[in-house]
């Protein structure tokens, strides 16, 4: 999830733990610790794209990180307050806010490295990584509660309503999900089309609209539905696969082709554009609704620049012109009406 929902976590499980006897400190250091796990982003620079791409969500994010670096940091601040809070309630402070990082992660489309050194990336795929209807009603909760004196039994009731809060509309997010993955066959049959390996996964910044992903064998289907009204076929979009392109590709060093497939899970396309091959992973879906149409491409993409048959190098995939077709009224509006 985002930064800032990751805080307002970190900083509910800190109150939880030690808001008694802290006070505000307790937040504090949980929001801190909240945060901990996604400073693994800097290390992206110093790796080559793809596998950087991997290392976000990594050991930082596992349980082996939250056992190892807890203690560690329960340590330093206790010192640093002098022991004027017992070490026991710092470590579980730490261990609660830091843990908790990536188990709302997991919920989210990009995976989770949990059970790392294993190699599988945990995911419900059931939240957008920036959601407002969860993130707003917790985070005003424990505004609230923090405003309380610590004695207060309505500033614990408050948090732990928020706690609760986020917990619900997790599970709620995942009966949608497969309440929709369920039905998706039959949204795709009606449009005459048969694919097969399906996913769904939340659009942005609601769990009111979702996306739909399934293939055959040369294409991918991407259809949408809004938890307001019918499925529309009129919205379907054809993807061609083109899986030879990335077959075909010869690396200079180190070949990532297996590392890109295990990325996307296997839900990939390319399209070359002059001498780049781009790579989209189409688990995040394209630019087409927020855009009415006008810029129609999948959202999250890699280019292998290609010299004389070769990989030369990586790049990112510009999004130029892509903010100023954005049209996120009609966006919403597309949420809740057809």
């Amino acid at each position: 999830m985002d930064s800032i929902t990751q805080i307002v976590l970190g900083a509910a499980v800190g109150e939880a733990v030690a808001g008694k006897k802290m006070g505000r400190k307790a937040a504090l250091w949980g929001a801190i610790a909240g945060t901990m796990p996604d400073l693994d982003v800097f290390f992206r620079a110093f790796v080559h794209p793809i596998e950087g791409a991997l290392l976000h969500r990594g050991f930082s994010h596992s349980i082996l990180f939250a056992v190892i670096a807890s203690p560690i940091l329960a340590f330093l601040v206790h010192r640093l307050y002098k022991k004027r809070y017992d070490y026991k309630t710092w470590a579980w402070l730490f261990f609660g806010s830091i843990i908790t990082h990536p188990m709302l992660d997991i919920f989210t489309n990009y995976g989770t490295q949990f059970f790392w050194p294993f190699e599988l990336r945990w995911t419900f795929n059931s939240v957008f990584v920036v959601d407002p209807l969860y993130t707003i009603p917790f985070a005003l909760l424990l505004i609230i509660a923090l405003f309380l004196k610590r004695e207060n039994r309505w500033r614990r009731k408050l948090n732990y309503a928020g706690i609760v809060y986020s917990s619900l509309y997790l599970v709620w997010c995942v009966i949608v999900k497969l309440t929709i993955l369920n039905k998706s066959d039959d949204y795709f049959q009606s449009a005459g089309l048969k694919g097969e390996n399906t996913i769904v996964t939340p659009m942005p910044f609601t769990s009111f609209y979702w996306m739909m992903l399934t293939e055959s064998d040369s294409s991918y289907y991407i259809g949408y539905k809004s938890l307001f009204y019918d499925f529309n076929p009129n919205d379907i979009e054809i993807i061609a696969k083109n899986h030879e392109a990335l077959e075909q590709l010869k690396w200079k060093g180190k070949n990532y082709t297996e590392t890109f497939k295990f990325l996307s899970n296997g839900y990939y396309s390319t399209e070359l554009k002059n001498d780049t091959l781009c790579l989209y992973d189409l688990r995040f879906g394209t630019t087409t609704l927020f855009t009415e149409g006008k810029i129609s491409t999948p959202l999250f993409a890699y280019g292998m620049v290609i010299d004389n048959g070769n990989v030369n190098k990586t790049i990112s995939i510009s999004k130029n012109g892509l903010w100023k077709e954005v049209n996120f009224r009609s966006y919403f509006n597309k949420i809740v009406n057809r």
